[in-house]
């Protein structure tokens, strides 16, 4: 089974589900790259005792390939909290999830609520160290709370010797805005500058310092990578369908939230009605992974 999973599973980030000889899922679990993650049930378990007993009542393997690592944590989590596979231990996930707030002259990390309504707040966002390590990148670059009119001495000096001024307040927001709505400009920007700032530490030998904002890059990245499966506010429910040489793919969006996933054989006429709700958005999302299943079938 794992030579032709190597072969048909993708070097993609996504989630994984296995099931029975009975169709009952047994496990889920997401992966950076699909092939190598599920591949690896096969190789030496060593002490994992738990997955030894697993892996031998294992006779499907069914995955979705996720547009980001972070999409597939979310996914995960989704689907774990609507059901708790039996050799899954965690209902949902370990991850905190947050948003990032930005008012007039601060950005920062706020616990995420689903239902939270978008305009000042970004995200959500699974992981409160790559969150808080994100946040603390933008700031590095962007320092708008050094915009404030109202500052202390000790900050009010701190704002002198960086050159911050109350008028750059407008630029900078806009510009975090810009970051966190995922446009590739700003973030390119904030990643050059970013990297320059790491070199400049290293070539001072400070090299703590450029760990760290080595690790706020890769933060940047985390969270302005693609993540359609959770919303920061609800939105209209919606089902989304691919098909493929004689299997269809379903995944249920409900309250901002991609937490279902099934599939089942059919032919394309009965499939057609089905296809056609799809929105445009999701075409190509439920098209690839409606391929997937079928090779994997």
């Amino acid at each position: 089974m794992s030579s032709r999973l190597r072969v048909d599973l993708p070097g993609a980030p996504g989630v994984y589900r296995f099931r029975d000889g009975g169709g009952r899922v047994l496990y889920i679990g997401r992966a950076t790259n699909l092939r190598s993650r599920v591949g690896s049930y096969w190789g030496d378990l060593k002490d994992r005792r738990h997955l030894r007993r697993m892996v031998p009542q294992v006779e499907r393997v069914e995955a979705v390939v996720c547009a980001s690592v972070h999409e597939a944590a979310w996914l995960e989590r989704n689907l774990l909290e609507r059901s708790k596979p039996r050799w899954n231990r965690i209902r949902g996930g370990m991850e905190v999830p947050f948003s990032i707030r930005v008012s007039p002259s601060k950005v920062e990390l706020v616990h995420w609520r689903p239902g939270t309504e978008a305009g000042e707040h970004f995200g959500p966002y699974l992981g409160g160290t790559q969150a808080r390590l994100a946040v603390s990148g933008l700031e590095r670059m962007l320092p708008l709370r050094y915009t404030d009119e109202r500052l202390d001495g000790g900050l009010r000096d701190l704002a002198r010797i960086r050159g911050v001024r109350p008028e750059d307040r407008d630029a900078m927001r806009a510009t975090i805005t810009a970051v966190l709505r995922r446009e590739a400009g700003a973030i390119e920007a904030v990643r050059v500058g970013l990297a320059l700032l790491r070199d400049r530490a290293s070539g001072n030998l400070a090299f703590e310092l450029a760990g760290r904002i080595q690790q706020e890059i890769e933060a940047l990245d985390w969270i302005v990578a693609e993540q359609r499966v959770t919303l920061l506010s609800r939105a209209p429910d919606l089902d989304i369908y691919g098909y493929a040489d004689g299997l269809l793919v379903r995944f249920q969006v409900r309250g901002g939230r991609l937490d279902r996933w099934e599939q089942r054989a059919g032919s394309l006429a009965s499939a057609r009605r089905y296809l056609d709700r799809t929105p445009p958005e999701w075409f190509e999302f439920a098209t690839r992974n409606a391929e997937l299943a079928r090779l994997l079938n």
